[in-house]
């Protein structure tokens, strides 16, 4: 890539992660910089402190919005460009064996609000938009809209757990009761399941018997302000190629799977 990329960023909390990649940006670890910050929580203190920085700010408040489409009739407000019977195959977020009727609401109430987020985003033209703890799955309504060339992904996200381990909301908490002597991060490409994108980098860390679950996610959160910002440099660097590898297996099935390549 040519000269420095476009960072937008989502949260919905603290954003430890975001002041390690706009570190890392100011520190031109990352040719980059960050041109957004929004978040789906009007309270998440990282949108003070992007503020501080002068970097762009919006709110999408996910619950006061679902909490209203629950009292009305929310059908007139799904977007007009939604494929409904598309997102329904896509998907790998709700099981199969969920009703017609809940998939339906699940996957429309969250397109309205996935319409709202990139309403605001639109603002900000960007490279690359990096989850860093929004705690809201992204359904393929949105993830199409950002993705625009299928084989270059631009959605990533990092997960408190040595994925496909501990998928989910509680990856060091998973962790941590599984009785694992290890644990760490992983930083994958957002791809249409939860946690289930290809993956771009992993650290790891042991897990002494005296650990607290304090203490392995202190450990957890450390190598993610290293990871994080190491693996955006490579984006940033056009080292990344996303392929697909077909392996197989010992009772002669096929396996096919999206792996992320280093170009060196």
């Amino acid at each position: 890539m040519a000269g420095d990329i476009r960072i937008g960023a989502l949260i919905s909390g603290a954003g430890s992660n975001l002041q390690a990649i706009i570190r890392a940006c100011d520190s031109k670890q990352i040719r980059g910089r960050v041109v957004f910050v929004g978040s789906d929580n009007p309270e998440a203190r990282g949108l003070s402190e992007a503020r501080k920085q002068g970097i762009s700010t919006f709110v999408v408040d996910y619950q006061a919005m679902l909490e209203s489409l629950r009292a009305q009739s929310w059908e007139p407000l799904v977007p007009k460009d939604l494929v409904l019977e598309k997102v329904l195959a896509l998907q790998n977020i709700m099981p199969p064996s969920s009703s017609r009727a809940k998939l339906v609401r699940y996957f429309c109430t969250r397109a309205i609000a996935e319409a709202a987020l990139l309403k605001e985003m639109a603002a900000y033209p960007f490279d690359l938009l990096v989850l860093a703890g929004f705690m809201r799955v992204l359904t393929p309504y949105f993830i199409d809209r950002v993705n625009m060339d299928a084989s270059r992904p631009r959605i990533m996200n990092i997960h408190p757990a040595l994925l496909p381990s501990f998928p989910g909301v509680d990856g060091y908490g998973d962790t941590y009761r599984y009785g694992c002597k290890v644990g760490g991060c992983t930083v994958h490409f957002v791809d249409y399941g939860e946690d289930t994108g290809p993956i771009i980098g992993q650290k790891a860390f042991e897990i002494q018997a005296e650990d607290t679950l304090a203490v392995v996610r202190e450990k957890g959160l450390k190598l993610e302000w290293e990871l994080y910002p190491a693996c955006i440099a490579l984006f940033a660097e056009d080292r990344l190629r996303v392929v697909s590898k077909t392996y197989t297996l010992q009772d002669g099935t096929e396996f096919k799977r999206k792996v992320v390549e280093m170009v060196w």
